[in-house]
């Protein structure tokens, strides 16, 4: 017991500050979960998080909950508490999740004299408004070290302000998993027959991601030359977004229904990891629409490198990360942007191309380079730096 309270002790200490993290669910808080899991293999940590994640944060040695909605509400708790832990913790570094708890990440390392490091998504960049622009983006420019997911992010962060020495490429991670589901068991759920080939979409549902511009464009072309291809989408529309718009989902049905193609498409919204993982056994293809929304941003693309991890390959237009998610001819394709028939080609070329497990074999082995025990050793390397580089200043 007094060898385990030394080493506890000699630990540096980083405090983490964020929105994202469970119970919410999304890549973010994904990322942000697996990011809090590999730095307590090094450090001692201290976590100011949205209500509920006490339940996951069992290897934190100080956690304060703040009330997730309404977001003000949540950032005011988040500045209080994120102070009352830097008194109390004294980190050697302060961390913020994404950019809407830099102000609060700040506030605590100037406090207790720590350097700060924001993870920055790409959203946290573009986003409109007078007040994100005065309170929010001046505190991401105040942070000593800047975490970016993809190239295209570290690009908006130097249009931002941002000098390129201060900003570090840090990839999300994934998990690969062992084997494959039973595919069956999915097109049981999805009510899909065995003959239908399975076009997938995950994540929120939201104007970005395009589904909506996809089944009314991009869908009718495929199933015209194809009339086996279903659809089947995974997600809900976000209650918790920091910038959430309800309709999502019936701007998709209308749709659908407007281009008689309601049989070719399944709203499945949320299923648990099991289901998810039975669906990427069973469809051919993940299709990830992204489009240019103004004010938004993909900023990386988990689910194409989770598909990926899965054997899964995946087509997306090439905007924003997503070119660093997807590795053309390799992990799946990408598509100019806009270019709706280009779309619906590639995607019956691959129904009608190679063996499945060909594919199968070139994604997985791709999606091990961003294995969540090489993120994890990359950013404990870069906390390490931040520290000495502050301690020797």
């Amino acid at each position: 017991m007094a060898l385990e309270m030394l080493v506890t002790e000699t630990r540096k200490k980083i405090l983490l500050v964020t929105r994202n993290f469970p119970p919410q669910v999304g890549g973010m808080e994904r990322l942000i979960h697996h990011a809090f899991l590999e730095l307590a293999r090094e450090f001692s940590l201290a976590l100011v998080g949205p209500e509920g994640s006490e339940d996951f944060a069992g290897a934190a040695h100080e956690m304060l909950a703040c009330p997730l909605s309404p977001v003000p509400r949540f950032l005011w708790h988040c500045q209080i508490k994120s102070l009352q832990l830097a008194r109390r913790f004294r980190p050697d570094l302060v961390i913020a999740g994404s950019g809407a708890t830099a102000p609060a990440a700040i506030l605590a390392a100037r406090y207790c004299g720590a350097p700060a490091v924001c993870y920055l998504h790409g959203l946290d960049l573009v986003v409109p408004g007078l007040l994100y622009k005065s309170i929010f983006l001046p505190a991401i420019r105040r942070c000593q070290h800047l975490l970016v997911n993809s190239h295209h992010t570290g690009a908006l962060a130097g249009r931002a302000g941002i000098a390129s020495e201060r900003i570090q490429i840090l990839h999300p991670g994934v998990s690969l998993p062992d084997g494959k589901a039973d595919p069956a068991d999915f097109r049981a759920f999805a009510g899909i027959d065995s003959r239908s080939h399975i076009l997938l979409a995950v994540g929120r549902l939201i104007p970005r991601k395009g589904l909506a511009e996809f089944v009314e464009s991009v869908l009718p072309r495929i199933v015209a030359r194809n009339p086996e291809v279903v659809l089947a989408v995974i997600g809900v529309e976000p209650e918790h977004a920091l910038r959430h718009r309800s309709g999502e989902r019936q701007r998709i049905e209308r749709a659908a229904a407007k281009r008689g193609l309601s049989y070719h498409l399944r709203l499945l919204g949320a299923v648990d990891d099991v289901r998810l993982n039975q669906a990427y056994a069973a469809a051919r293809l993940l299709v990830f629409p992204v489009r240019d929304v103004p004010g938004d941003v993909e900023g990386f693309g988990m689910v194409a490198l989770e598909a990926a991890a899965h054997g899964l390959p995946t087509i997306a237009f090439s905007l924003g990360g997503v070119t660093d998610a997807i590795r053309h001819g390799v992990s799946g394709y990408l598509i100019a942007p806009g270019d709706e028939e280009g779309f619906a080609r590639t995607v019956l070329m691959h129904l009608s191309g190679e063996d499945p497990a060909l594919w199968y074999g070139r994604c997985r082995e791709f999606a091990a380079d961003f294995a969540w025990p090489r993120f994890g050793d990359r950013l404990r390397q870069i906390c390490r730096e931040a520290i000495a580089a502050r301690r020797a200043s």
